[in-house]
């Protein structure tokens, strides 16, 4: 009798352990807020450890939009501060940041490549007396960032490149993209573009690039004629989607089969950036932060897929504003390639029925503008006020960079509007990953790499 007790001890326990085991609470995804800073860049990261990052800051007027999905993600601090680069669409906001939610580390490509034509006047001495009471340290080619349940890796910074295959990364070694291709020569839209920190990162079989505003030369520096970062999943658009970055072979060679695009209604968003896309082989979807002017309806995905920028009013305003001087990346004489019409009207893919995909609950309330914009009648978006060419706006997207410097950091053509949406990004364990947009709760899932493919 004894031993027949213990036996069934033996077996309740057992079975007990296996009930708890299948309880198991799933591990917690990556997610991934994309904000709305009007053309420039703020990601907010929170891993699925519970570890949080920002990387860029946008523009100085982001830093409430910022501090809003922030507070719907669940952060009330940052352990890093990921700064690409030093131009005013991505560091504009950093010094009141700070102020509002406290930061542990701050990452950097170390000192700026552009000393003496700094778009945030006095940034320099600021950022150091900021990162002097607390953690600093300047990323190099190699480094990873410690964030448990994600595989961080640095493969540029301070203008320098990964050489070394990433061991296990599909689609490393010789490049087949870079035949007869030659190394670009169109303006990088200033230095500290190329020495932007870029990032790979890996969740099981999911793997996203951001290279900040990295630019065609150092594209084809990086994967010609091999590629040692290999091909992922989710593109995060360099340079907001201009055509100076973006170029097709490089698009080819990392082959996403989704991307998303940090743009303004009329910054980012080329012609360009679209057909790379549309011509990739098992391309399925992108995702704007805005409608775009820049490549019109030809280009633009399903609206489903646009987190800002779809009211009528917008569009129309956008449609019927003169037309600019051209620049790299921006609309106008030039522009590479043929107009949008028959650039992308050929390969554009079929949108998807929403049937499709899934409609979710909203993650929070849709983020308000910056005190300083407001709606006009009916709600619709303010179009900016005119503005002289070259002309500053104080910062604000839209404007030149402070005391005429010329770069990467120039904004949209459009104000602030109310309200403003942004895109989020979850995946989990395996690799599966679904992109969600905030203005419609219409999300979509992808299978993991090794289903899909």
């Amino acid at each position: 009798m004894k031993r027949i007790a213990i036996a069934l001890s033996s077996c309740v326990m057992l079975a007990v352990g296996l009930v708890a085991a299948q309880t198991k609470p799933a591990a917690k995804p990556l997610e991934i807020y994309v904000v709305d800073v009007e053309g420039g860049k703020a990601d907010i990261i929170v891993a699925p450890g519970g570890q949080t990052m920002l990387i860029d800051t946008g523009f100085a007027n982001s830093v409430d939009r910022i501090v809003e999905v922030a507070g719907i993600a669940g952060v009330t601090k940052f352990d890093y501060l990921l700064t690409t680069h030093y131009h005013l669409d991505h560091v504009g906001g950093l010094v009141e940041l700070v102020k509002r939610i406290p930061v542990g580390t701050f990452l950097d490509h170390g000192p700026t490549s552009e000393p003496d034509r700094e778009q945030v006047p006095g940034f320099q001495a600021a950022y150091a007396a900021i990162h002097a009471n607390a953690k600093r340290q300047v990323l190099k080619v190699g480094d990873t960032i410690p964030l448990p349940g994600v595989n961080w890796r640095i493969v540029t910074s301070g203008g320098e490149l990964l050489k070394t295959a990433i061991a296990g990364a599909p689609g490393t070694g010789p490049n087949k993209q870079c035949a007869g291709v030659t190394r670009s020569t169109m303006s990088n839209g200033g230095e500290d573009n190329d020495h932007s920190v870029g990032s790979i990162v890996t969740v099981g079989a999911f793997r996203m690039l951001d290279f900040g505003d990295l630019t065609g030369a150092k594209e084809f520096d990086l994967v010609c004629p091999n590629n040692p970062i290999g091909t992922v999943d989710l593109f995060m658009a360099s340079n907001h989607g201009t055509n100076n970055a973006n170029l097709p072979f490089f698009v080819h060679s990392i082959a996403p089969r989704v991307s998303i695009a940090q743009n303004g209604s009329g910054k980012g968003g080329s012609a360009q950036y679209f057909e790379a896309l549309y011509t990739t082989p098992g391309f399925t979807d992108v995702w704007l932060t805005h409608w775009s002017n820049n490549a019109i309806a030809e280009c633009n995905p399903a609206g489903v897929f646009i987190a800002n920028g779809m009211d009528p009013a917008a569009i129309a305003t956008t449609l019927t504003a003169p037309p600019r001087a051209g620049g790299a990346g921006r609309a106008g004489a030039a522009a590479a390639g043929p107009p949008p019409a028959t650039f992308c009207a050929a390969s554009v893919p079929p949108a998807p029925p929403v049937v499709a995909a899934t409609q979710v609950t909203p993650q929070g309330a849709p983020v308000a503008a910056p005190p300083a914009a407001a709606p006009t009648a009916a709600g619709a978006p303010a179009a900016a006020a005119p503005q002289a060419p070259g002309a500053a706006a104080g910062g604000a997207p839209g404007g030149g960079a402070p005391g005429g410097a010329r770069g990467g950091g120039r904004g949209g053509g459009q104000g602030p509007h109310v309200p403003a949406h942004y895109l989020k990004v979850s995946v989990q364990a395996d690799g599966t990953f679904t992109v969600t947009n905030s203005r419609n709760n219409f999300s979509k899932t992808y299978a993991p790499r090794t289903a899909a493919r």
